[in-house]
C-alpha cells in the first residue's frame, strides 16, 4: 500500500483520465476516472507538501458510493485508501473528490 502522507500532485498526473477500481462488497467494482489534478493554497509549513485535490467521475449509474474511505487499485499506480467526497452528479455520472494538505 502506498504511503499517502509522501504523495505529491504530480504523483497522479501520468494517471489523468484513467480509472482507479473500488472494489465493493462481494464482488461488485466500481470504476472512478481520475479527471482532474489541482493544487490550491500555499504550502501549510516549510517543506511540505502543496494542498491538492483529486476528482474523479464515476459510471453513469443512479448509485453512487456515500462519503467515505475507499481502497482504489489502479495497475500501475499501486492500492490506496482515500476518503473521497461525492460533490453531485454531472452528465449521468457523480463526481467525487479527494483533499490533500
Amino acid at each position: 500500500m502506498i504511503t499517502i502522507d509522501k504523495l505529491q500532485s504530480s504523483d497522479f498526473l501520468p494517471f489523468l483520465h484513467q480509472f482507479f477500481k473500488v472494489r465493493l462488497d462481494g464482488e461488485d467494482v466500481f470504476d472512478l476516472e481520475l479527471v482532474s489534478v489541482a493544487e490550491f493554497g500555499p504550502n501549510s509549513m516549510q517543506g511540505a507538501r502543496k494542498p491538492f485535490s483529486l476528482q474523479f467521475l464515476g459510471p453513469v449509474s443512479r448509485q453512487y458510493l456515500q462519503q467515505h474511505t475507499y481502497c482504489l487499485e489502479h495497475a500501475n499506480f499501486g492500492v490506496l485508501e482515500l476518503f473521497i467526497v461525492p460533490l453531485g452528479p454531472e452528465a449521468g455520472r457523480m463526481r467525487y473528490e479527494a483533499i490533500f494538505s
